[in-house]
């Protein structure tokens, strides 16, 4: 595993963006874990998403590309920050650039904001968590109705590896099958499990072996079926 994906699990952790416990996603099941992108708060956490993020997609798709779009709203700072780290890490100039829910009729008019989007632009897609799909489908209209060229695929912070609308395919295979893009991950669960199973972090063990076996049952229940 690269030392990055260990790097961004241990930070999760200090952000209490991952969590471990009972909780009820928004799809109803019930979870012994829980990532919530709501608490990267302060700037230097923002830095460090990008980061992160900037990583994740110079290994998936390259920095030959034109514009990250993040749709709103929570793509937008992910898009912004991706986008200053793309250039500090990598040196390449990316232009970010989301929507608005509502379009603006006055001054910087138009449903998109940030850097332009047009004829020939290559597009990366970034968003927060493993998505069923309903945002991509709101996203690539306006993507193409800017006139971009391509989109190179999506990428998220976490993959949770677990059924999307059918027993056979996570979300992101869903999205791959369903829009033809490339999906990727900082990390997926299967990540996270390997690096905190057993292993204290700070003085502690977060996934001991009650907790591995509360996401192992979670996985035998919604887990992918091969």
């Amino acid at each position: 595993m690269e030392a990055y994906k260990k790097e961004f699990i241990e930070f999760m952790i200090d952000c209490e963006v991952l969590r471990f416990g009972d909780f009820v996603t928004k799809s109803g099941r019930n979870t012994p874990f829980f990532v919530n992108t709501g608490f990267y708060r302060s700037g230097s956490q923002l830095k460090r998403l990008g980061e992160y993020y900037a990583k994740a997609i110079a290994s998936a798709f390259g920095t030959d590309f034109d514009v990250l779009f993040g749709p709103a709203y929570k793509g937008i700072p992910l898009s912004v920050a991706t986008s200053i780290a793309i250039s500090e890490e990598f040196g390449k100039e990316i232009r970010y650039c989301s929507n608005r829910k509502e379009i603006k009729d006055h001054g910087d008019t138009g449903i998109l904001l940030g850097g332009p989007m047009g004829e020939g632009d290559r597009v990366v897609i970034i968003e927060d968590v493993t998505t069923a799909g309903t945002s991509i489908r709101e996203t690539l209209p306006i993507i193409e109705a800017a006139g971009a060229k391509d989109v190179l695929g999506l990428v998220v912070s976490v993959d949770r590896m677990e059924q999307g609308t059918t027993e056979k395919k996570s979300a992101l295979m869903e999205i791959e099958e369903m829009f033809g893009l490339k999906t990727t991950a900082i990390v997926t669960m299967a990540d996270v499990v390997e690096v905190l199973y057993n292993k204290p972090y700070k003085g502690k063990v977060i996934i001991d072996d009650a907790m591995k076996a509360k996401i192992d049952a979670y996985y035998e229940k919604y887990g992918v079926k091969q």
